[in-house]
């Protein structure tokens, strides 16, 4: 994973390099969301990060074949590759040769920024309008995909809830509420381990689990803006609320917190040892439902499942209804291919998709109609649901869709080491200062 990382980071740096070098020369009006002309069906292609088996490729793909069905000779050719840094490294090495599909998927990242500076995605925010789709959104889907300047270019395909899912029963055991603080999980942790349960199952293995942990501190203290002037420089991990996390994330491997060996631990072990009863907790999203919230889930557990979202602490500027709410990684288009095949295509399956999602369970990213609870559903499933109906304005910004991939990939192996014990956090705010330092500024000018 970390040589991955390090391809991608590579890969970024010279992808922007080429781009910056005149690769923008043959894209079209990014603003031009409603092309006229004849539709000429043909194979359009979708350059994708998602579960192959997932419900937004099963979707799609349905989806394109009814479409077919009126226009003879449209395909829709997905390109899947889920793994996330072998995908970064082939989006950008494309978007260098000037070779991206009509569509592909991308978070709102320093790299997709120059793509669309370039004038090489279509105005998202202008096509959602002109297919009179956009006000079905919900903001916070949208907010999620927007740059830093407020701009729009990708299309959100979910709406995910993170909640810390936990075991009443072991909590229970070991004389523990759940935390009204963030700065009261180190001493719940502590108090679990004396009891003999691992406190937090974690998957140390893919590094974004971990990440999100040390995003939440700085979102209390001081609010979405704090990692946008960090990634900047603008801020550091020297400031009060870069100190609170580098500290917090001490603390937080001192009381061992998270399972023995997390780091070589995967998605499944972590999901395995909650569901088995062996850890107390689980800071996992809405689209663990039909495994946390089903009578899938293991019945020597279920009774004793629940969920609270993320606390807050003294002094919060951010509020208990504010926490991490995804959209997931969204859709561009392709300026340069774009023409009226492109724009019907997406104007009749954007209209269908909603309805066909929420119908698998899952929340939609418009709030015009309503998820389907599964017949075998526990009644966690429908809380988690309603939670959607009363969030803030704010929202947690994952950092690694944030920070430009050098910096990243530095600060997910420094976290581990944090955490582990094998740094000091003066070693670690050391490091990650000058990351930023060296790094910063070739992304964000």
């Amino acid at each position: 994973m970390k040589k991955l990382l390090r391809v991608a980071a590579v890969a970024a740096a010279a992808a922007l390099a080429l781009t910056a070098c005149g690769g923008g020369g043959n894209t079209a009006d990014p603003a031009n969301v409603s092309p006229t002309g004849e539709i000429k069906p043909r194979e359009i292609s979708w350059l994708l990060s998602r579960p192959a088996d997932g419900a937004v490729i099963n979707i799609m793909k349905k989806l394109a074949d009814d479409y077919a069905k009126d226009h003879p000779g449209f395909a829709l050719n997905l390109i899947t590759t889920p793994d996330r840094p072998s995908y970064i490294q082939k989006l950008e090495t494309l978007a260098a040769a000037n070779k991206l599909p009509e569509l592909f998927d991308t978070d709102a990242t320093p790299f997709a920024q120059q793509l669309a500076k370039q004038g090489k995605m279509v105005d998202a925010d202008k096509l959602l309008k002109s297919l009179n789709l956009y006000d079905n959104y919900r903001p916070g889907a949208l907010d999620y995909q927007r740059f830093d300047d407020g701009s729009l270019y990708m299309i959100p395909f979910q709406f995910e809830l993170e909640f810390m899912w936990y075991n009443k029963a072991l909590l229970e055991k070991a004389g523990v509420s759940v935390p009204k603080s963030l700065d009261d999980v180190p001493a719940m942790c502590t108090a679990l381990r004396k009891a003999g349960i691992t406190p937090i199952a974690i998957d140390g293995q893919d590094q974004w689990p971990l990440e999100r942990y040390v995003a939440y501190q700085p979102f209390r203290e001081a609010g979405p803006d704090f990692v946008q002037k960090l990634k900047k420089g603008e801020a550091s991990f020297s400031d009060a609320a870069g100190q609170k996390t580098v500290k917090w994330m001490a603390e937080l491997g001192k009381a061992n917190c998270f399972q023995d060996g997390f780091s070589s631990q995967g998605y499944s072990d972590a999901q395995n040892q909650f569901t088995s009863g062996q850890a107390a907790m689980y800071n996992i999203g809405t689209w663990e439902l039909p495994s946390l919230a089903t009578d899938k889930l293991n019945p020597a557990v279920r009774d004793n499942i629940d969920f609270f979202t993320l606390p807050t602490t003294e002094g919060a500027v951010t509020a208990a209804n504010e926490f991490v709410s995804p959209s997931g990684i969204g859709m561009a288009v392709n300026s340069k291919t774009y023409d009226p095949l492109v724009s019907d295509f997406l104007k009749f399956a954007l209209e269908k998709y909603p309805a066909e999602y929420a119908a698998t369970g899952a929340l939609s990213p418009t709030t015009d109609v309503q998820t389907a609870i599964p017949a075998n559903a526990t009644p966690l499933y429908k809380k988690a649901l309603e939670t959607a109906n009363d969030l803030g304005d704010k929202q947690t910004m994952p950092w690694d869709t944030q920070l430009d991939p050098t910096t990243n990939g530095r600060l997910q192996q420094e976290l581990v080491l944090l955490v582990q014990g094998d740094i000091t956090p003066e070693q670690f705010t050391s490091t990650m200062n000058d990351a930023i330092k060296q790094n910063a500024p070739k992304f964000f000018k």
